[in-house]
């Protein structure tokens, strides 16, 4: 009767292990398994050194989606972003490709427009500042320098 009672025990105590390693694994993965219906808005920027998919995307340092898709049309980079539906993007909005500290990773911050107008499902945001990059400025200020 004990040797049923202490395997019964150890199977117990191997699920919950198990359980709580997949539960970790998600969380810490940003794994989302029901899929919250987010919306998708597009960006086209000339440049985004730098920026990678699942990148934040922000609204005033708080996270509202994350980028899903980085590709090119023509000479331009087409960047997509998964946005929490909770949130509205006015359609004169600029998304812009900053760095988190000196040499963090890049992000895109949204600053918020004016108007009344919303960016809709697959809509694309006109405005944007493309990624500053710094070889380019060190280089300029060596080179030019007279």
């Amino acid at each position: 009767m004990n040797k049923i009672n202490v395997e019964t025990g150890v199977g117990i105590f191997l699920i919950t292990g198990l359980i709580c390693l997949a539960f970790l694994s998600v969380k810490l993965g940003h794994i989302e398994l029901f899929g919250t219906k987010q919306y998708l808005v597009k960006a086209r920027f000339t440049s985004i050194t730098g920026l990678k998919e699942n990148a934040e995307v922000e609204i005033a340092g708080v996270k509202v989606g994350k980028v899903s898709k980085i590709s090119l049309d023509s000479d331009r980079a087409i960047v997509e972003m998964h946005i929490d539906p909770a949130i509205k993007i006015q359609e004169d909005s600029i998304a812009s490709i900053r760095t988190k500290g000196i040499i963090g990773d890049k992000y895109i911050k949204i600053s918020p427009g004016g108007t009344d107008e919303l960016v809709k499902p697959n809509g694309m945001l006109t405005e944007t500042e493309s990624s500053i990059e710094l070889e380019e400025l060190v280089s300029k200020y060596i080179f030019e320098k007279k």
